[in-house]
């Protein structure tokens, strides 16, 4: 009729423990394999039948949950793109993710701003090779924001998203976790309990403990290392002859 019946079960459901609407890949086709035969339907997560279940990470916030759906029913009109067509919706939405909008510039060129202030507050005990990285995280997030602007333009200019997004992937993911590795090197030892001193949470901590899952979110960079060798440099796919 006019509904989706949608049952099963999702891990790692980015923010789930907060959101009110969520959205995935369901199998439609009866029989279908691999990416064949998937749609893409947005469903509200305060639905009868959905059952959420924070997990709590390394420093006990609940920054992703896993969904349980049992015959959640859902519109028809909440699919995108068609029946069936939800890989190449998803490969789009990734593209966008990996390569434009997932982390701004500003975001991380307002953590190197405070990294540099905090390495100003302790250089009398920083190394050479903390400084090194300091200053490399402050190019890098430079570097980054120029090349945001120029995929931007790609964009605007008609142009669409293609392997390269893997690259900027690489780098954003690589970039956080050199900038809060960085901070903690400043801090010392102390760095880690911070958080216990007052009460409060430790930005950079958290930061830290955060920026380690970056390698894994959005497409591991293993696998984006693979995209960039097969379909951007052009080489064999491993075990071709």
């Amino acid at each position: 009729g006019d509904e989706y019946v949608i049952s099963g079960q999702k891990t790692w459901s980015s923010r789930a423990s907060f959101a009110d609407w969520g959205f995935g890949l369901f199998r439609t086709e009866e029989g279908s394999k691999r990416h064949k035969g998937l749609s893409f339907i947005l469903f509200d997560l305060n639905s009868p039948g959905i059952t959420r279940r924070p997990i709590r990470q390394l420093h006990g916030e609940p920054g992703f949950a896993e969904l349980f759906f049992d015959e959640v029913r859902v519109p028809a009109a909440n699919m995108l793109a068609g029946e069936g067509q939800g890989w190449n919706v998803a490969m789009a939405t990734a593209g966008f993710e990996r390569g434009l909008m997932l982390r701004s510039p500003g975001r991380f060129q307002a953590t190197a701003k405070r990294l540099v202030d905090l390495y100003r507050a302790n250089a009398a005990n920083a190394s050479p090779a903390t400084r090194e990285a300091v200053t490399q995280a402050w190019m890098g997030t430079q570097a980054y924001a120029y090349n945001t602007y120029s995929v931007a333009a790609k964009i605007l200019a008609g142009g669409k998203i293609g392997a390269e997004a893997s690259l900027n992937k690489i780098f954003w993911s690589e970039l956080d976790r050199s900038m809060n590795r960085a901070a903690m090197q400043l801090m010392g030892a102390a760095a880690e309990l911070a958080k216990f001193a007052d009460g409060s949470v430790n930005q950079w901590l958290d930061g830290y403990i955060f920026s380690l899952s970056g390698p894994i979110y959005a497409g591991s960079n293993e696998i984006q290392r693979n995209i960039i060798a097969e379909r951007f440099l052009g080489l064999p796919r491993q075990g071709a002859g």
